[in-house]
């Protein structure tokens, strides 16, 4: 009987204990209750250093093979004069071809059109380029931007400065709800950026300028916003 008694309470005393052990597993972790979830952000406008255009070449032709070589033979030959602006990174953009049909759905001839894109920094030496490719080629757009290796730079900085918003943000809520302290739960870092930048649709030369050269333009790249948000839940504790 004594013995019994004693088991029961050894088992009793185990359990106690595992309840203990179960109490501060709970307590090492997020118990869930006086969460806030709340997010800041960090942004800074910077100057677009990098400009995008790309040009095309359309025609049409009686059988497929033809429209072939007139739309190569232009890129082609758009891409020799590329090779003089070596900070110019050019590369061959959309191609399509398309049969035109008369109102029986006979095939009578085709269309196609090539693209030819650009990409730099060197802005004086792209306006250039483009100018020379107008002669041959026409506008599809023109953009501008911030290049990745500027870009990345910023992000990283305002990782930190958005991290240290978020910080100041849970100490500043921790006082308001008369709170000891609090822990983080879970932070995310998301970048973003804003391309306020000008556009230019297609244009076409205006008859009587083949024979005259295109005049390079002047450029004006405008601002971007880079940002950086921290999003997240801290939980207090009291």
């Amino acid at each position: 009987m004594k013995n019994t008694l004693l088991n029961k309470a050894a088992l009793a005393s185990g359990t106690v204990c595992l309840m203990t052990a179960m109490m501060g597993s709970a307590h090492a972790e997020p118990t869930g209750y006086d969460q806030l979830t709340f997010q800041t952000e960090v942004k800074e406008e910077i100057q677009n250093d990098e400009v995008r255009a790309s040009l095309y070449k359309k025609a049409q032709a009686a059988d497929s093979k033809t429209l072939a070589t007139t739309l190569n033979t232009s890129i082609n030959n758009a891409m020799k004069i590329a090779k003089r602006y070596p900070s110019v990174t050019v590369s061959t953009g959309q191609q399509r071809t398309y049969p035109r049909y008369d109102k029986n759905d006979k095939i009578i001839g085709w269309t196609g059109q090539a693209n030819i894109d650009l990409k730099s920094t060197d802005f004086s030496a792209t306006s250039q380029l483009i100018a020379d490719l107008q002669e041959t080629l026409v506008m599809d757009n023109l953009n501008f931007g911030v290049s990745d290796t500027k870009k990345d730079a910023l992000e990283q900085k305002l990782m930190t400065e958005a991290s240290r918003a978020f910080q100041q943000q849970a100490k500043s809520l921790t006082r308001a709800w008369d709170a000891r302290g609090y822990r983080v739960v879970n932070v995310n870092l998301n970048t973003g950026s804003n391309y306020p930048r000008p556009m230019y649709s297609a244009m076409s030369m205006k008859s009587g300028m083949a024979d005259e050269a295109v005049p390079s333009q002047s450029f004006e790249s405008g601002n971007s916003t880079v940002s950086v948000t921290a999003n997240g839940t801290i939980e207090l504790t009291k």
